[in-house]
């Protein structure tokens, strides 16, 4: 995939032409999809171009007709007056009849295709970027990404639907006035031809300007749609710290800053339609005054100086058009930019090519059954930024149905542990296996069917309740049902509106935070994982509903190996083994008990929790 500069980051020296041919191939890729559609737009130009090119002659055949001139056609020289001027009449209508519609063909044609180009770029942006590994997310706004898949995948669509075919049927228009100029008279085509050079030089000034201002005005669209989503979400902190005028002052200064960057672009935009305006107006009088001393010297006709007054008009006209759809261009070249910059992102994390190994089932009912799901950690070092370790040469092993619970201050490295296993990260040295099987010679969906999750906070999409604890796999009723009894959570659904048809809004809204936690629990029941991990799962549980779900999770947990990660120290006093980080390093492990009789970190922690438990009654 071809890497591309931005405008910002573009040396001055580099060949612009290459970039944005470069650009356009990377948008032809999509145009291909469409092969059949965008060659009979393009077959449509030559009689479109035809039919527009020959209207002027007609009319200075038509002024020739009347005025006698020796240019007239001698067809129409033979002809009655009145039929010479009916057929010039019925051939210019049918000239206009003709352009009119394959106009409108070809119109309805190029929107069809570029909007298809704008669905199809838009789904394989979307898929790019849910594909992203978890490390690109900690650095880009969200903001920002919905920016690249709404407005610049417009404005990206619009290169093609109103700019490229619309560029090449002017270009092909000019072609053909200039030709059908110079077959009447060459002075007159040759002084036309020759001002389309200072105003296509300008134009190109212009639009060079243009592009970076364009640039700098969708970066500050993204920071005001960044602004704008990360006030949405955190609304609830906002009124509650009566931020709303600080934040509004906030909004305000991005929002200027954007209006600012528009009006440049607004700026440039107006200068080339100005530009064109007055050099047309120039052009005109040009053909007027030295066209005029021909005539009154009998070395042209008045019929062929008509002719040439309308295509001095007509020429400009697909140049000003050229000029309007080159704005759209470039605007689509900026998105272009913006949206490579994104498809350019490398998937970090992928599955090999050819991969063979896989995870054996598990099923709790079996006697072996205890002989899956076993993790080890060997030399692993992780980190989120170069050097800065959070995890360092880690060396554990967790045992095939083992509960094992993961202890330490804030930082030490328990989350992070999660993710490596769950390969949202991959480890900076060393390797983790599951089953004995390195996780990256695992397909990433076999991996994570294998590991059942529950974080603090439940997550939830906009849709029913079944479709949240299926997340789009095919489970039966009866098998979602059977979740939700198993994880003691039936009751509360059945207790909803329309029981497992209930409509969710967005992020869930429609629930209480234990409501979700209790979904959570029966979409990672429903998947019957080798490995289930806990990271504060009953934390935003009252006390009569967590006792409901540790019955369940006893039965759930039977069988399996657990990583718990909990804060309140005893709630692991039952786990197999305790493992206790300080800063990425194992430092102690061992049962409660053992721990407490060590009189480590993990006793100092406990002790301290204990005292502020006695203290608060």
């Amino acid at each position: 995939m071809t890497t591309l500069f931005s405008p910002k980051n573009t040396p001055q020296e580099q060949n612009s032409r290459e970039t944005d041919w470069r650009l356009l191939m990377r948008v032809a890729e999509y145009a291909k999809r469409n092969q059949r559609l965008l060659i009979l737009c393009l077959v449509l130009l030559i009689p479109l171009s035809v039919c527009g090119a020959v209207q002027p002659i007609l009319i200075g055949q038509a002024i020739s007709l009347i005025r006698q001139e020796p240019t007239t056609y001698p067809f129409l020289k033979a002809m009655p007056l009145s039929d010479g001027l009916n057929f010039l009449a019925v051939v210019l209508l049918l000239t206009i009849i003709v352009r009119f519609l394959l106009q409108a063909i070809q119109g309805y044609w190029v929107q069809k295709v570029g909007q298809q180009m704008t669905t199809d770029i838009r789904n394989d942006l979307f898929e790019h970027v849910t594909s992203l590994a978890v490390r690109f997310f900690d650095r880009t706004p969200v903001g920002r990404l919905i920016t690249r898949l709404t407005s610049d995948v417009d404005a990206l669509g619009d290169v093609f639907s109103t700019g490229a075919i619309g560029i090449i049927s002017d270009l092909f228009s000019i072609v053909v006035i200039a030709i059908l100029m110079f077959t009447l008279e060459w002075k007159l085509a040759l002084i036309l031809v020759l001002m389309m050079v200072p105003v296509t030089a300008l134009i190109i000034y212009f639009q060079k300007q243009y592009r970076q201002a364009n640039y700098k005005s969708r970066d500050e669209l993204s920071n005001l749609n960044s602004q704008l989503q990360e006030n949405m979400v955190g609304i609830s902190v906002v009124q509650l710290f009566r931020r709303e005028r600080y934040n509004s002052e906030l909004f305000n200064v991005t929002n200027h800053q954007y209006i600012k960057a528009v009006d440049q672009t607004i700026f440039y935009d107006s200068a080339v339609s100005a530009t064109l305006e007055w050099i047309a107006l120039i052009a005109i009088a040009v053909v007027l005054w030295f066209g005029g001393k021909q005539v009154v010297d009998n070395q042209l006709s008045f019929g062929t100086l008509s002719a040439f007054i309308l295509y001095a008009q007509r020429l400009f006209d697909p140049l000003r058009q050229f000029a309007e759809k080159f704005t759209a261009i470039q605007s689509g070249f900026t998105a272009i930019e913006r949206i490579n910059n994104i498809l350019n992102e490398p998937i970090e994390i992928r599955d090999l090519d050819q991969i063979t190994a896989n995870l054996s089932a598990f099923n709790p009912d079996e006697q072996n059954s205890v002989q899956t799901g076993e993790i080890r950690f060997e030399n692993v070092w992780f980190a989120y930024k170069n050097d800065d370790y959070v995890i360092k040469n880690l060396n554990l092993t967790i045992r095939p149905g083992e509960k094992v619970a993961l202890v330490g201050p804030t930082g030490a490295g328990k989350s992070s542990i999660i993710r490596l296993l769950c390969r949202l990260y991959e480890p900076s040295q060393g390797r983790i296996l599951v089953d004995g099987i390195d996780i990256r010679e695992l397909r990433q969906t076999e991996l994570r069917r294998h590991i059942g999750v529950i974080l603090q906070d439940g997550f939830l999409f906009a849709g029913d309740v079944k479709s949240n604890i299926t997340l789009g796999e095919s489970y039966s009723l009866e098998k979602i049902q059977q979740a939700a009894e198993k994880t003691n959570v039936a009751q509360f659904i059945e207790q909803l509106p329309q029981g497992y048809n209930t409509e969710l809004r967005e992020r869930g809204t429609n629930l209480s935070s234990g409501q979700k936690q209790l979904l959570a629990f029966a979409r990672a029941a429903i998947r019957n994982p080798h490995i289930l991990v806990l990271d504060e799962a009953t934390a935003n549980l009252d006390v009569g509903t967590e006792a409901l779900i540790q019955e369940a999770l006893e039965r759930l947990l039977m069988g399996r190996t657990a990583i718990i990660i909990a804060h309140r120290l005893s709630t692991i006093r039952n786990a197999d083994r305790i493992l206790v980080l300080k800063r990425g390093q194992l430092v102690e492990s061992g049962s409660h008990d053992e721990l407490i009789q060590h009189n480590g970190l993990y006793a100092s922690l406990y002790n301290l929790q204990m005292l502020k438990v006695q203290e608060k009654n």
